[in-house]
């Protein structure tokens, strides 16, 4: 069976037969129940299901013009999603999940073919040395370790560094094919800057963004995946897994990162969304020209104004812990303990004796960022003065801790982004709209054979 595959605003849809491709009937099942709906269509009561499905013949999902797609690449690519998200995916979103990552994959070869056909090449090097990012950064994995990792959770290297691969290719190929012909004049980098320093002290956002394309007709179908998308990143999903696999801006490579923006360099429903968020609060889906967005606000900063949060602090750590079977009462009364003998620390010089006397340990740390602390964390400690100490925290798993405050360095004022980087800014926001045009035409001439 052959079918074209077509674009509806940035979707695509297969023929309705395509919907056949997951329904393999199986030898002598037979089905008899008087309760079964009816339908309007002439389906006898008993009925047998003729042929047999075997699990383990692997069959073609999809051919697309001629590249197979097949039933373990959706299945490695959505086990890399679960894995990415630690696991924790509901049957019915892994089942959404599972249609969009043959989408997903139908993309990636499209991409990856035509960067064939410009005689674009990815290097095996190249792609390793992403490999190795990903690994450290987004799973936490060491490396040697990760093929170990991937296959515990039913995914594989192969399916991981086919992703890096599609994606390496298509940024070579937009830096090729359009980033020549994306033209930024001086005048409006001039602009731009002559406007940050009248925003002096302004606020500007670092933002995450998942877009989708929706046409008119689709709409509902696309914020309804949407809406199931944000509710698995609420529940502790990762938005830099979900951005790389969903997103269709260029973007999407990034973790849908796009950097520091001002309201006025987003469409009206985002800024108005941006400027209404706490930092590491996620909203969505947000209607744009073309389809939806969801949010994510990972941090904000006064335009050219220093930010207190990254004040370089010196801090000096007493930590205690609690041997197995403590009670959250014993805790609670040693931890009060603890408070009041850290409390009536006169400075840092102090610290070690005072340590030594109640049994706990120290740890000095003389170059930790504010900003690098946990959040509840920042508050309190950018509110102590020299020689203070922070109220305890801690559990009582983990121990209890205080934190000292022996010397802070102030930042100084930030300074305006440059000449050179606010141009490379506006390239990639026009680079990223012809990018899904382009993605829609290889799409539109796309041949998908289905089995």
């Amino acid at each position: 069976m052959r079918t074209r595959i077509f674009n509806i605003g940035g979707k695509f849809a297969i023929a309705a037969s395509a919907v056949l491709l997951a329904a393999t009937p199986s030898v002598s099942q037979t089905v008899s129940d008087a309760s079964v709906p009816q339908t309007g269509l002439d389906i006898p009561e008993k009925l047998t299901i003729f042929g047999e499905n075997d699990p383990n013949v692997r069959r073609a999902t999809a051919l697309v013009n001629g590249d197979i797609i097949t039933g373990t690449d959706v299945d490695h690519r959505l086990a890399l999603i679960v894995a990415a998200n630690g696991g924790e995916v509901s049957a019915e979103e892994r089942e959404r999940l599972r249609l969009q990552v043959l989408r997903n994959l139908i993309d990636e070869t499209l991409q990856i073919q035509e960067a064939e056909a410009n005689e674009i090449t990815i290097s095996n090097g190249e792609i390793e040395q992403t490999f190795n990012q990903v690994a450290q950064q987004n799973f936490k994995q060491d490396v040697n370790a990760f093929d170990a990792f991937l296959r515990t959770k039913g995914s594989s290297t192969d399916t991981l560094k086919r992703q890096i691969k599609g994606e390496l290719a298509w940024s070579r190929l937009l830096r090729r094919n359009i980033q020549p012909f994306i033209n930024v004049g001086d005048d409006e980098v001039n602009s731009i800057i002559e406007r940050l320093n009248a925003s002096k002290g302004s606020t500007e956002y670092r933002i995450g963004e998942i877009y989708m394309s929706a046409a008119p007709e689709a709409t509902e179908q696309v914020a309804t995946n949407m809406r199931k998308i944000l509710d698995q990143i609420r529940q502790g999903g990762s938005f830099v897994a979900y951005a790389r696999q969903f997103s269709e801006a260029s973007t999407a490579a990034t973790g849908g990162d796009l950097g520091w923006v001002r309201p006025a360099q987003l469409p009206q429903s985002l800024a108005e969304a941006a400027v209404q968020m706490q930092v590491g609060q996620v909203v969505g889906p947000i209607e744009v020209p073309g389809g939806f967005s969801i949010l994510y606000l990972i941090d904000q900063r006064q335009i050219l104004t220093a930010d207190p949060r990254n004040a370089i602090l010196s801090l000096k750590q007493l930590a205690i812990s609690f041997p197995p079977g403590t009670t959250e009462a014993q805790a609670t009364s040693r931890a009060a303990q603890f408070a009041t003998a850290t409390q009536n620390i006169k400075g840092c010089g102090a610290a070690n004796e005072v340590a030594a006397s109640i049994g706990a340990q120290v740890v000095d740390n003389d170059q930790v960022r504010l900003r690098d602390l946990p959040g509840p964390l920042q508050g309190t400690i950018a509110q102590l003065q020299i020689g203070q100490a922070s109220q305890p925290f801690g559990s009582v798993a983990e121990g209890v801790r205080v934190l000292i405050l022996c010397g802070r360095d102030d930042p100084q004022s930030a300074a305006a982004p440059s000449f050179d980087q606010i141009m490379s800014q506006l390239e990639n926001e026009r680079v990223n709209k012809r990018a899904q045009i382009y993605l829609r035409d290889l799409r539109r001439d796309a041949i998908i054979e289905y089995n």
